[in-house]
């Protein structure tokens, strides 16, 4: 199946900021809802934020404020600015395409492997 690729994480002190990239060459992601997600252990897997077709976007409370979700849509690329991060946002970030933007990670029926992002001084 087509998976989504997701680039951008890494180590980054509290209050940093880093810029995730999640892009797929076999289809075109406007058509579509994409979200990040995130999981840590310990942690449910969360919504972070979404984007729909029409450009949409909402946010997982957790992040209203300091995330944004964007897509370029000649790069078929959607990003996921991140800022002022704290320890909590460590996890393993994924992207997921469904056809709108649902909470519920089982209705997304495609996914990327996921890119780690570790918030440590």
């Amino acid at each position: 199946q087509e998976r989504l690729v997701e680039s951008g994480g890494g180590l980054v002190q509290p209050g940093g900021s880093l810029s995730l990239s999640c892009a797929a060459s076999t289809f075109t992601l406007e058509n579509f809802a994409v979200a990040w997600f995130r999981s840590a252990p310990g942690k449910e897997r969360e919504r972070v934020a979404c984007i729909t077709s029409s450009g949409s976007t909402y946010y997982d409370d957790p992040v209203k404020g300091r995330f944004t979700i964007s897509r370029d849509s000649a790069k078929n690329t959607v990003y996921l600015q991140m800022n002022s991060l704290k320890p909590e946002d460590t996890g393993l970030y994924t992207c997921a395409r469904e056809l709108h933007c649902s909470r519920l990670a089982s209705t997304y029926d495609r996914w990327g492997q996921g890119t780690q992002v570790t918030v440590s001084a």
